[in-house]
């Protein structure tokens, strides 16, 4: 007899028995806003990349991780922020979402990307050794904020680092 949902309306969807591979590589984290956010960020990055097949990419994958937990974490307005691993058409995407809303006044928000683009210093390099890209820019989700990110080609992210 299959399975049965508690409820009689919903489907049933059996658990998927198959490995993670790294296409199926598709999460979402809120985080508090405290100084050790980032941290577990990383470590649980480091574990999803790992549970997928994805360690030949650890290393601009953490540091993408970390730079943008750690922007989130000083902008943001709210108690938490989020982070999205997505892995598709073979490169690496990872976005943090902050509540720090974009500024109407034109000085200020001139001000405040100088502010968050300089803080993100590293992870542009990481991006550039990479061949990928990073960016910040209005959330489109409810609730508004800023969204920024990182894209990292695997085929160039494996030789990050090397001589």
């Amino acid at each position: 007899m299959p399975p049965s949902s508690r409820c009689p309306l919903a489907p049933v969807h059996p658990a998927e028995t198959t490995p993670p591979v790294p296409e199926t590589l598709a999460y979402s984290f809120t985080l508090p806003a405290a100084l050790s956010s980032p941290s577990l960020a990383r470590a649980t990055a480091r574990q999803v990349l790992r549970a997928h097949g994805l360690t030949d990419m650890l290393d601009p994958a953490l540091q993408a991780v970390s730079e943008l937990t750690a922007v989130a974490c000083q902008f943001t307005e709210s108690a938490d922020y989020y982070l999205t691993l997505r892995y598709r058409f073979s490169t690496l995407r990872v976005i943090a979402y902050d509540s720090h809303p974009r500024h109407t006044s034109p000085h200020l928000a001139t001000a405040c990307d100088s502010r968050r683009r300089a803080a993100l210093r590293v992870l542009a390099c990481v991006c550039r050794a990479c061949g990928g890209s990073w960016g910040f820019g209005e959330a489109r989700e409810p609730g508004g904020g800023t969204r920024m990110w990182a894209t990292l080609p695997r085929a160039s992210a494996v030789a990050y680092g090397a001589p």
